[in-house]
């Protein structure tokens, strides 16, 4: 069944030879219906009426030939099927105006529908992009408060001990005499305090752990008197 409205550059449309099929009537008839109506919007002072609702295209007879015809908008169609008065015409005149409501409002509706999607694409992509901003700044705090925390822990009691044996074999590398020993001993301790900016080898910071022990394993006694 040929539809008796259709789109054509964005519009919603019929045509002369739709007319002329759906209304019993020969093209040429139409189209001089047409034009007359033309003729009489010009007269009117109308003619921009005639520019947005009639247009002219072509069609193919079957035997190839090209002839001129109208494309025509809803209120163009109205205006040329106002003289077609019999009850049959009335009924197609119906038949046409709820053809062209209801392709309106499919385009409407696909055009809403168009939109929403869009504005749901657009609200997820914001979504995702605010929650990896989100994401980043929360990263970026933990490692700020982990830095933070590094700074500030010391080494716990098997790092301790590991800083104490380190010690001691270092001194012991370098004497076995006791007195020797005491002075080494206070010497190392005094070197890491300053080396390290602490009161004690034990408030070496854990971040520090491995230096200290590269430090120790290093050391070189001062002569002692």
């Amino acid at each position: 069944m040929k539809e008796l409205v259709f789109i054509n550059n964005d519009r919603v449309v019929t045509d002369s030879i739709t007319l002329a099929n759906e209304f019993d009537k020969r093209h040429d008839h139409v189209m001089r219906d047409i034009e007359t109506q033309i003729e009489k919007l010009a007269e009117a002072g109308e003619s921009e009426f005639s520019v947005l609702n009639f247009g002219d295209s072509v069609y193919i007879n079957e035997r190839g030939r090209s002839y001129k015809k109208y494309l025509l908008t809803e209120d163009a169609f109205a205006l040329i099927a106002m003289s077609y008065v019999t009850p049959k015409a009335m009924k197609k005149k119906i038949t046409f105006l709820n053809e062209f409501r209801d392709l309106k409002q499919k385009i409407e509706k696909n055009k809403v529908k168009v939109l929403d999607e869009k504005q749901s694409l657009i609200q997820s992509m914001k979504l995702t992009i605010e929650t990896s901003e989100r994401q980043d700044r929360t990263e970026e705090k933990l490692t700020e408060l982990e830095t933070k925390v590094e700074e500030q822990i010391t080494l716990d009691y098997h790092e301790q001990r590991m800083v104490q044996k380190a010690i001691g074999k270092r001194v012991h590398h370098f004497t076995e005499e006791q007195d020797m020993k005491r002075k080494y001993y206070s010497q190392l301790h005094r070197d890491i305090k300053d080396r390290f900016a602490v009161a004690s080898y034990k408030d070496i910071k854990r971040k520090d752990l491995l230096p200290a022990t590269n430090y120790i394993n290093h050391w070189i006694p001062k002569r002692v008197a």
